[in-house]
């Protein structure tokens, strides 16, 4: 039996009253996603690369820092703890000069998950939310 991921998540904030500047960092994460994948929509046949650095640069934009060395990851049973050098293309990232468009091994399309890892270096907290790119 092969153990898969589900993909799918959000960040939550705990405490009562809950501290208002963590609300502001988990409430900018899900708009931040939409409007990253308006960005893909654009263009579906940008590069991995691209991607990452559009979502660094809105992250920036918005008074964040980007918190991770990925955006996303195809789809798929790989690991996700490390970026292999040869798998880079696998991953909405730095390094990953192919469209992301292209299609799969297999031939067919590559189905996307795309990640938003907003950061506060300062007060040392960051925001997370991911789900499925390439479906409506």
């Amino acid at each position: 039996m092969l153990a898969w991921e589900a993909d799918f998540g959000r960040t939550y904030v705990l405490g009562n009253p809950p501290d208002p500047y963590k609300e502001k960092l988990r409430a900018a994460c899900e708009p931040m996603w939409y409007k990253l994948k308006a960005r893909y929509l654009e263009n579906p046949d940008m590069t991995g690369e691209e991607l990452y650095d559009i979502a660094c640069h809105e992250a920036e934009q918005e008074g964040w820092v980007w918190g991770a060395n990925l955006a996303g990851q195809i789809i798929g049973d790989f690991p996700h703890e490390r970026i292999p050098k040869d798998k880079v293309t696998l991953y909405i990232a730095k390094g990953n000069k192919q469209p992301m468009s292209s299609l799969g091994k297999d031939g067919f399309r590559r189905h996307w998950i795309l990640e938003v890892h907003l950061h506060d270096p300062v007060r040392q907290i960051g925001g997370f939310f991911e789900q499925l790119l390439t479906v409506d």
